[in-house]
């Protein structure tokens, strides 16, 4: 293995994957990707793996729609020989009170204006949709076809494979201790494989990348934030698409498999934790019984937790170091980096090879915390 490359990647879930992709799409084939374990083993591994079109602003709704239509083609467009798992079987959002149902309406002309196939529907709609929902003390939904889940672990894999395909190289079960710089830039990556040079290193370790960014003296706002999700014993099919609700912070969706995999947003403190809890099973439980009383029947088979790396606005940060230029922070997801990684990591590759986007990366800088230019998004679990 060489000493030295142009490109270091740090972590290899789909966000680390899928730029190692883009940039070898680009020529720029000189590349170690470095991760901890085995690919996918952070949080991509553990997310709920949904794909939805249905959002707020319109910069996630776009960022959303371009990435869909890549999964929506990803074994074509990497050279893929397994499928991916994509299943658009739609998203159900629920509105619980009358303020959320106002908003909703606002959030579907913002989908319209981008040609986003969502529209609303009252309450007998959504019981066609979803037989056993309990739509009690619900306002209203919205639905997009389109919408559905993918394979996480395939979907990386697709990425992966296609960029080694292209030369770029990986090194996994390598952690990261340390970065070196020199005269204002970044020099190279320190592992326990040995010393890596690199004139260009981008973080893409998720929780853990705040602790990276710290080596070079960079302070990024995220914290860590445990998310936990069950899934059950396979069923015949009850539902098609997944059913989400902001204001009670659940969701629950059938996979093609027959097995319902659910989960419901955390009250706790920050932290590292990545266990799962009797009081989330218990919580959970009982939240998803009374919105799909059909559920009480079924046998958990397994729980597990997850982290999300939470950023004050809930939206990504995409940044430079300003002193150590040339290494770059690509982290903040907030639970939505799987969803958007195709269209992120294209944002990024062009940046790094000067070529044009329509987006503009510098909207993404954390200097936004200083300005008071957030990008705010209210449809957010």
């Amino acid at each position: 293995m060489k000493k030295g490359y142009d490109v270091i990647i740090i972590g290899g879930g789909i966000i680390g994957c899928s730029i190692a992709f883009e940039l070898a799409k680009r020529g720029v084939t000189d590349i170690l990707l470095v991760e901890k374990g085995f690919l996918t083993s952070g949080a991509t591994g553990r997310c709920g793996a949904g794909i939805r079109q249905q959002w707020g602003s319109e910069l996630n709704a776009r960022i959303a729609m371009e990435s869909t239509h890549i999964f929506e083609n990803l074994e074509e467009y990497t050279g893929y020989s397994h499928s991916c798992g994509l299943h658009q079987g739609g998203y159900l959002l629920v509105a619980y009170t009358a303020k959320e149902w106002a908003q909703f309406q606002e959030n579907l002309k913002v989908q319209h204006k981008l040609g986003i196939d969502s529209y609303a529907v009252d309450l007998k709609q959504a019981k066609e949709i979803v037989p056993y929902l309990n739509t009690e003390g619900m306002y209203g939904a919205t639905f997009c076809q389109k919408d559905g889940h993918a394979d996480p672990f395939h979907c990386t894999q697709a990425y992966a494979q296609g960029a080694k395909r292209m030369g770029v190289e990986f090194l996994t079960y390598t952690e990261v201790t340390g970065l070196r710089t020199a005269g204002g830039r970044i020099a190279g990556v320190e592992t326990t494989k040995g010393y890596f040079e690199a004139q260009t290193v981008i973080n893409c370790a998720n929780v853990r990348a705040p602790g990276l960014a710290a080596m070079v003296g960079e302070d990024i706002p995220i914290i860590s934030e445990r998310h936990q999700a069950l899934v059950t014993e396979p069923v015949e099919p009850l539902m098609d698409c997944m059913v989400m609700s902001f204001h009670r912070s659940y969701y629950v969706q059938q996979t093609p498999h027959g097995s319902f995999v659910m989960g419901i947003g955390p009250q706790e403190e920050p932290s590292f934790n990545f266990k799962s809890s009797w009081q989330f099973l218990e919580k959970n439980c009982a939240v998803m019984c009374e919105v799909l009383p059909i559920l009480r029947k079924l046998n958990v088979v397994r729980q597990w937790a997850g982290q999300y790396d939470l950023s004050p606005d809930r939206n990504p940060i995409i940044d430079e170091a300003k002193q150590a230029r040339g290494f770059y922070s690509v982290c903040g997801f907030s639970g939505h980096g799987f969803m958007v990684a195709p269209r992120i990591a294209i944002l990024m590759a062009n940046h790094l090879t000067h070529q044009e986007d329509t987006m503009d990366i510098r909207m993404f800088s954390q200097e936004r915390y200083k300005t008071g230019k957030l990008l705010l998004e209210p449809a957010v679990v």
